[in-house]
């Protein structure tokens, strides 16, 4: 009884080591990514994740949501990073008295404004002060066309930039949509030569893809140059480091985001493997990044 209480015991210690050199008590850590559904968000985030996946060997989960939920949730401690904070002022509303830290910057000088077709422009529509004139709310059908209704732009639009270039006067009202959806009211206007305002920023696809103008702040500047920001919740340092230093040396261009966002655009695959291939034929982009 003895020799078999012995030998059970032996088993029971050994058996977790035998487990762990089998691979089979291995746990592979998790990073938790959320992002806003803009096209250039969404694709350095898959693209990040699937770095994050085959160099490193994490297992990634990706969240999309609108901005002002997506940094409450880092902020709370329930995503690890946000993958597009525009600071100072467009996202700083959602980031300051916050915890969050700034892992990096990752584009500079993002530009934002109010948009339109080129042919609108050739009409004589230049100035933000031009949408209040009857005759252009009227071909507008008292809209803009903005995107999801806790976007930065969303919020500087309907606070700040109506009131002070009497739109509200004129009857122009703001609808939130998002931005696949105001991309392909886009689109539809264009097709028809009708008129229409959107919402640009750059970095995006639409400035290639259409012929558009943005259009000029001729009085109250609403909309300043931000630069982008992966956002980490606090501890996120201590607790991912080589997850933080991987993304401290990400740095986007127009020259290389641009490629990414066609690509995606273009394939056929889903997004992720989408950006996976992509990363696997642009290595001379990001080898750098991964040390």
């Amino acid at each position: 009884m003895k020799k078999l209480l012995l030998f059970t015991l032996m088993i029971t210690l050994l058996t977790p080591f035998a487990l762990f050199a089998n691979g089979e008590g291995e746990t592979t850590q998790t990073v938790n990514l959320t992002y806003a559904n803009w096209e250039e968000g969404v694709a350095w985030t898959h693209f990040i994740a699937t770095v994050l996946e085959d160099e490193y060997g994490y297992e990634v989960n990706l969240t999309a949501a609108d901005v002002a939920p997506g940094i409450s949730a880092v902020a709370n401690g329930d995503q690890d990073f946000f993958m597009e904070g525009w600071l100072p002022t467009l996202h700083g509303v959602y980031v300051d008295g916050t915890d969050i830290v700034k892992i990096k910057k990752i584009y500079d000088n993002g530009i934002t404004g109010l948009i339109i077709p080129k042919y609108m422009a050739d009409d004589g529509v230049t100035k933000l002060s031009d949408l209040a004139k009857p005759e252009v709310a009227k071909k507008l059908d008292y809209k803009i066309t903005g995107i999801d209704a806790g976007a930065g732009m969303m919020i500087q639009t309907e606070e700040n930039l109506i009131p002070a270039y009497g739109l509200d006067d004129a009857g122009i009202e703001l609808l939130a949509s998002s931005g696949p959806a105001m991309m392909a009211a886009i689109d539809g206007a264009i097709e028809n030569e009708e008129y229409i305002v959107g919402m640009g920023w750059q970095p995006h696809s639409m400035f290639g893809m259409y012929d558009l103008v943005i259009l000029e702040q001729d009085g109250e500047e609403i909309f300043a140059p931000n630069d982008i920001y992966i956002l980490g919740r606090a501890g996120v340092e201590e607790d991912l480091p080589e997850v933080t230093e991987f993304m401290k040396n990400v740095y986007w261009t127009n020259e290389t985001i641009g490629p990414l966002m066609v690509h995606l655009q273009e394939s056929n695959l889903d997004t992720l493997e989408a950006a996976r291939q992509w990363k696997d034929e642009n290595t001379e982009i990001w080898s750098d990044w991964v040390k």
